[in-house]
Parts: C-alpha cells; structure tokens; sequence
C-alpha cells in the first residue's frame, strides 16, 4: 500500500477522533443520539483495525527491505572478493621474460661449446705436444690462452645480464604487487560501506515522518499562502529530521518555493544557497534519489545568477551532471528535461568571449545544438502535456532558431494561451512581446545555425 494512502488514513483517523471528542462531550448547541454515538465508535474502531494493519505492513516491508538490502551487499561483496582473487591468480602466475630466458640459454650454450671445444683443442694439443716443435706448441699454448680468456670475460658478461634479469623479474612483481594493493584500496574507498548502503535503501519514514511529508506535499501543490506554509512547517520540525533524505529533499523543494514567492532580492539569494546546502545534505546521505539531484540542480541554477562568469560557467557543469543522473534514476519527470532543454538551449547561444572562458576552463568545453534543446523540450511536453507555458516558448524560440517559422507561430499561439503560472511567467512583459514577435514572424525567415 502506497505511503499516500497510509497517511491519508492517519489524517482520517485524527479527524474522526476529535469529531468523536467533541460529538460525544455534552453541549447545549448540539447533542448527539446514543445510536450515532455508537455508529460514530464502530467506524472509528475500523479505522483503528485498518491502521494497526498498516503498522503491521509498514513493518514486513522494512524488515523485508532490509533482507533485500543485505543479500545485494553479500552479492556485491561476493563479487568485488571474486575479482579480486581473479586479479591475485593473475599476478601469482609467472610471467615469461624474454630477456632472463634468452640470457640463461646463452650462458648454458656459451659454457657448454667452448668448453668442449677446449677439450679438443687440449686434446690435440695433448697429442702434438709429442711430435711437435716447442715454437708451435707455444703458439698453440697462447691460441688456447686467448680463448680460455674469451670464454671467461663471454661468461662474466652472460652472468651480469642474468642478474639483471633476475633483477628486472623482481621488479616487476614488486610493481605488480604495489599495483594490486592500490587497486584493492581503490576499491574500498569506491565501494560504499555495508551501513552507508542499509540507510539508502531502507530509508523508509516513520508514520509521523510520513504525514508530515504528506502534508509537505499537498502545501507544496497549493498557492504562495500554501507553500509558505509548508516551508515553515519543514522549517520548524528540521532538528527531529535531519536525518532523513526525503525530509531534506522536500525542505530544498520549499527553499525554491520560497525563492519563487519573495520579491526581495537579497532574501531570494538566501533562498537558493540554503536550498542548495540542504540538497547537497540529502545527496550526501543518499545518491540514488532522483528527487536530490533534481533539486540540487534546479537550485544550483538560481544560485548560478549571482556569480561571476567563471562561477556560472562552473555551475553550469554541474547543473547539466546532476541532471543527467536524476534523468538516468527517473526518466518521466519533465521538469527534469525542460531543464536539460534550457541548458542545451543557452550553451548553444553562447557569446565569443562566453566560449572562450569555457574552453579555458575544461579541456572538453560543454557543447549543445538547438536540435538538441528541442528534443528535450518536446519531451517534457510528451511527459505532461501543457506542463509549462515556458516550455511552449522555447519550443517556439528553437523552431524559430531552426527556421521552422509555421512550427514556431503554431507553438507561440498555444503558448499564449496558457495561464502564467511561475514567477518567471507572472507579470513577464518581456516574454509577451517575445510571443507576439514569434507570432508575427515572416514566412521567409532564413535558419539560423545555432550551434556551439
């Protein structure tokens, strides 16, 4: 059963309780019979019966996800051992030097034929020494000199490269063997710890936490007196959850509620840099929410607007990354990809001097074509048709850019006739005139190029 549901009948719970209290306390305004006092009891004892289910539920999921939770880590775990030893089988086995191999053959040949051709030669020297004169057998003596000392200074020679070979095989392992240890640290440090992965996937809310969150949400969908009303409401209840991801995901979610609702500047600011640090505590304590990374985006774009180029061009790497991951955790949020269309959509209108800061700052500068936005825009009006009137702007501003002027006239006309919502679109003069012009744009336009 979905959390939404759970809560619901919390509410109905608390609802009937105090109706109870206050229908069954005497009043003189209003008395109610004993038949619907009893009526009133039995169906707050259902509601009592379905919550203590619920309870009974909500704890069987989490102690199945728990089980869950521990058989992935064992698995993992079993896998990262199992390279490991795949990688430790692959050091041990010994490897063929060329070079120590060739040296040992040359040294056993080279000892071997000279020798035996020595032992000839003093053979033969042995048997002339008889018959000979003694000018020959001293040349024969000096001959059988030289080649005994060629021999030693050839076998001293073939001993030097076997050492260093030998010595070379020793470092090599001693690398190999550095090698695997750092590999096995890498490992550790890239693999999460056994409780780091419990928390992520067992992060289920307690049934107070959830009926907060739930009434988080229902504000969250409501007016500027609704949203400010959930900001406080997260706001106040910050210490008692802390902790928990999907309370701080939410209390980030209500910053940029509140960003969008002040007119002041400075406090706009305030808004988008504590936003963004309570996204970046959710993120840190679990980053495989979408919502996280949805979020710490979205705030570090209204964070991007008061920094200097530089810090813009660096926050706009980051925006475009977290993006990418919240889309890869959750590939039906459109907000997600009007997002991904309004960054492809500005890196592709980029300035000269905008272009060059990029390409100094990152070997690889970030590069997006107006096809590209497009794509993305179209979409996040797949995902939610009629989602954003900003979305059906930029639809209409990207076939403009592409030539496209019958497609961009079309898109403007829905666009306009769509209520402003946002703060972006509320009282914006700039983005009527923009409509009209896209309205009115001649047939005859030439395309333009558009790309980074």
């Amino acid at each position: 059963m979905m959390w939404t549901d759970y809560t619901r009948l919390l509410l109905t719970c608390k609802i009937c309780h105090q109706r109870w209290q206050r229908w069954a306390r005497p009043s003189r305004a209003c008395r109610v019979s004993p038949e619907q006092q009893v009526e009133l009891k039995n169906r707050l004892d259902d509601v009592l019966m379905c919550v203590t289910g619920l309870r009974s539920e909500v704890s069987e999921l989490r102690s199945g996800l728990q089980d869950i939770a521990q058989k992935i880590i064992e698995d993992v775990k079993k896998g990262l051992e199992e390279s490991q030893r795949a990688r430790r089988r692959r050091h041990l086995v010994p490897r063929e030097r060329t070079d120590s191999m060739s040296s040992s053959s040359i040294y056993f040949s080279a000892s071997a034929g000279p020798a035996s051709t020595y032992g000839g030669t003093e053979s033969e020297a042995g048997y002339s020494t008889a018959y000979a004169e003694s000018d020959y057998t001293d040349r024969e003596t000096d001959r059988e000199t030289d080649k005994e000392g060629d021999r030693e200074d050839k076998e001293s020679d073939e001993e030097d490269d076997e050492d260093r070979s030998v010595a070379t095989v020793l470092t090599l392992r001693q690398e190999d063997s550095q090698a695997e240890e750092e590999d096995e640290e890498d490992a550790d440090r890239e693999w999460p710890t056994m409780a780091t992965m419990v928390t992520m996937v067992t992060d289920v809310p307690s049934a107070e936490l959830a009926l907060l969150l739930s009434q988080s949400d229902l504000l969250h969908e409501g007016d500027s007196g609704a949203k400010k009303d959930g900001f406080n409401l997260l706001h106040t209840n910050k210490l008692l959850y802390s902790d928990s991801t999907e309370f701080l995901w939410r209390l980030a979610r209500a910053y940029n509620d509140m960003y969008e609702i002040t007119e002041d500047k400075e406090e706009k600011k305030s808004y988008t840099e504590q936003g963004r640090d309570e996204a970046e505590a959710a993120l840190s304590r679990n980053g495989l929410n979408a919502e996280c990374h949805k979020w710490f985006a979205v705030l570090t774009g209204l964070n991007s607007q008061y920094e200097s180029m530089h810090g813009k061009l660096k926050s706009s790497h980051i925006l475009k990354e977290h993006l990418d991951r919240a889309i890869a955790l959750r590939d039906d949020d459109p907000l997600c990809f009007y997002l991904l269309g309004r960054w492809c959509y500005e890196v592709s209108m980029l300035g000269w001097l905008e272009k060059k800061a990029a390409a100094a700052l990152y070997e690889s500068p970030p590069s997006s074509t107006v096809h590209e936005a497009l794509e993305h825009f179209l979409k996040a009006e797949e995902l939610s048709p009629g989602f954003s009137k900003t979305v059906r702007v930029y639809i209409a501003k990207c076939h403009k850019e592409l030539g496209n002027t019958s497609e961009a006239s079309n898109w403007a006309r829905l666009a306009i006739q769509m209520p402003s919502v946002t703060s972006e679109e509320t009282g914006n003069s700039t983005l009527e005139e923009e409509l009209k012009a896209l309205i009115d744009t001649p047939s005859d336009l030439s395309p333009s190029n558009g790309d980074f």
